[in-house]
């Protein structure tokens, strides 16, 4: 029976991933019981946790219409540049203003996947007290603070380059320079070309923090989401303790 139950307790961590964190995780629960859990287990079953929801909300975001059927996160026109979309659409040029709309979201969903292995590196480099302060916050979105905290220049420099190559694959670049051309032929509108490589890359970046605050609440809030015995430990922990 200790037997099963060992097997039982380490096959659900490996099952989740194969990385070297959950085998680690897999290895202490193999050693305990499911009490207070250790600050090894705490730091551990954050990681576990981060590392779940960074790659789900990565790889969601990376298929077709992640961003574009996402109303929350959806990449619209510019801010500078709504009169642009306004008047194109106020002549008749509806087709042209969809267009640059859903080539600059495929271009986002294109660069997505990118974010995971950088999340996977600051999850790794996190220290124990880092893991704690996390676990205890009394701040639903704490992780994702740390990760925009950590993260956001590399996530900046990495993805300047694949929105621009995105965009031109796509289309979007062609898309853009067609409205704003359009745009700007207009008798008395006021001349504007803003930077689209640039805004697309910042919305890209929150539309990604966005996602992982979604899956920190999850696993935070619902028993469900916490799919391993090191989750659950963890986590019931947290509950009691959070500040």
């Amino acid at each position: 029976m200790r037997f099963l139950k060992i097997f039982a307790l380490s096959t659900g961590v490996f099952l989740l991933s194969s990385c070297e964190t959950l085998n680690q995780a897999g290895q202490i629960l193999t050693q305990t019981g499911l009490g207070n859990p250790s600050a090894t287990e705490i730091s551990l079953g954050l990681k576990q946790a981060l590392e779940l929801g960074t790659s789900a909300g990565s790889e969601r975001l990376s298929q077709t219409d992640g961003f574009f059927a996402n109303a929350a996160i959806k990449i619209l026109f510019p801010e500078e540049a709504q009169k642009v979309e306004r008047t194109l659409r106020s002549v008749g040029l509806n087709k042209l203003a969809d267009n640059v709309i859903l080539s600059v979201n495929r271009a986002a969903e294109a660069a997505a996947i990118e974010a995971k292995p950088i999340f996977i590196s600051a999850i790794k480099g996190m220290t124990f007290s880092d893991a704690s302060n996390i676990l205890l916050s009394g701040q639903q979105d704490a992780a994702t603070l740390y990760f925009q905290r950590v993260t956001a220049d590399q996530l900046h420099q990495k993805f300047q380059p694949i929105i621009q190559n995105s965009l031109s694959k796509v289309g979007a670049t062609r898309y853009w320079t067609d409205a704003i051309t359009a745009y700007n032929s207009i008798p008395l509108v006021g001349k504007v070309n803003p930077d689209l490589s640039a805004y697309v890359t910042e919305k890209a970046i929150a539309g990604i923090f966005f996602e992982i605050a979604q899956e920190e609440l999850k696993i935070r809030s619902k028993l469900s989401a916490r799919t391993s015995p090191l989750l659950q430990k963890v986590f019931a922990y947290a509950d009691r303790n959070r500040g």
